[in-house]
């Protein structure tokens, strides 16, 4: 088996409370969670998981954006940051 390693910008926005709202632009995909570090560790699995079926079904994606470009369009509750993940696939 091939690893295959993307890396992806995410876009997380904190609301209010604790709870964090995870986006990936250039796929249009996104998770939540509780708080920012559960939050992290679910995008990240998103990604493995995304990846993992496009691969498999030879789905077309999207090349990451910049994370300069998408810090400049970021508000004031608003954290971009890459997230990575390692797929397996023939």
């Amino acid at each position: 088996m091939k690893k295959y390693r993307f890396l992806y910008p995410a876009i997380f926005m904190k609301d209010e409370g604790e709870s964090c709202q995870v986006i990936f632009p250039d796929l249009n995909i996104y998770t939540d969670g509780k708080n920012m570090s559960e939050a992290y560790l679910y995008a990240k699995d998103l990604l493995r998981v995304y990846f993992s079926y496009a691969l498999k079904y030879e789905t077309e994606y999207n090349k990451p954006t910049k994370l300069e470009d998408l810090i400049l369009k970021c508000k004031e509750n608003e954290t971009v940051m890459y997230i990575d993940a390692v797929v397996e696939a023939e």
